[in-house]
């Protein structure tokens, strides 16, 4: 009988043992069994306070399971721009950037009158910086092939305080971004918005000097675009003789030669290229251009030479109707 009671008592136990045991507790206040991990506080302020409190021992895995279940459970609290927020800050502390850019981004689009946007915008600046100077984006661990996300960052940066003060500041490190990427029309488009938007920044001038560079580049092609190359030339110009005394007018000056030899090689191959065709008087020309407008250059020894030999080849050429006159008054 003893044996049967206790048998009994056992089976009996068996059903009021709640699922998951260890991780379900008897709630008196509402006669339900309830999971610590997934059961929300009655009130915004309380649930913050307990993810807070992972927060600040560094225990992101949990502060983060609690200010997604304030979110979820208070969206219009004021707690909930808080809860993104740090959502965005333990992101970064783990060093997952593109991540905590993303979280941040989602304040500015959710909660655009939290106290926070500056600082988050800040943040968001700091994260391009970060990708602009090599950081990778990964996950898991594992470097992902995609594009430098600074572009995308530092675009959201302009479109969050366009006219704050890191706005012109973000549109030029775009232009740098992309020109780095090769991307010298996107580049040169960027650097055009830095003087279109931003007249009295001090980032004006710098993004006039990087799109003559961008021209430059574009010039470099795989064949030479003379009238890209004449343009930047113009745009160096331009930027000597309107800042004479700025740090950049040394590389300008040196870009604006760089080009003057390209420009003299490109006419003196042309020349060449005529004289070889037998078309004296269009090699001559060239061979007089390189000479007479690049006279610093190297080619324009190269060209004097060709022409003296150019224009003896021209009087031989000549002498027999010259003969041929003089026989025949």
């Amino acid at each position: 009988m003893r044996t049967k009671i206790i048998l009994i008592l056992l089976i009996g136990g068996a059903f009021f043992i709640p699922p998951a045991q260890a991780y379900w507790i008897w709630t008196p206040k509402t006669n339900k069994w309830v999971n610590p991990k997934t059961e929300v506080k009655p009130t915004p302020q309380e649930q913050f306070k307990v993810a807070m409190q992972f927060y600040e021992i560094k225990s992101y895995d949990e502060a983060k399971r609690e200010f997604l279940k304030l979110l979820k459970s208070y969206p219009k609290a004021k707690e909930a721009a808080e809860s993104q927020y740090y959502l965005g800050r333990l992101e970064e502390e783990q060093k997952k950037y593109y991540e905590a850019f993303l979280a941040y981004q989602k304040v500015v689009d959710k909660y655009p009158f939290s106290e926070r946007i500056q600082e988050i915008i800040e943040r968001q600046y700091q994260i391009g910086e970060l990708f602009m100077s090599g950081e990778k984006r990964k996950a898991l661990g594992v470097v992902l092939p995609v594009e430098n996300p600074s572009i995308e960052i530092f675009t959201k940066v302009i479109e969050n305080s366009t006219y704050g003060p890191l706005a012109p500041k973000a549109q030029y490190k775009l232009g740098l971004v992309l020109k780095e990427l090769m991307r010298y029309f996107e580049a040169e488009e960027a650097f055009d918005k830095v003087i279109a938007n931003y007249p009295d920044s001090e980032w004006v001038d710098a993004a006039k000097y990087q799109i003559a560079t961008c021209r430059q580049a574009i010039s470099r092609g795989p064949d030479y675009d003379q009238g890209a190359a004449g343009e930047a030339k113009d745009k160096f110009e331009e930027f000597v003789r309107d800042h004479p005394d700025a740090m950049l007018s040394e590389a300008a000056e040196k870009n604006i030669r760089d080009i003057n030899e390209k420009e003299a090689e490109s006419n003196y191959k042309i020349a060449a290229f005529y004289e070889k065709q037998k078309d004296y008087n269009a090699a001559k020309i060239y061979y007089e251009e390189t000479i007479a407008n690049y006279p610093q250059t190297k080619a324009a020894p190269k060209a004097q030479k060709s022409l003296d030999a150019l224009l003896k080849k021209m009087e031989k050429k000549d002498e027999p109707k010259t003969k041929k006159k003089k026989s025949n008054p």
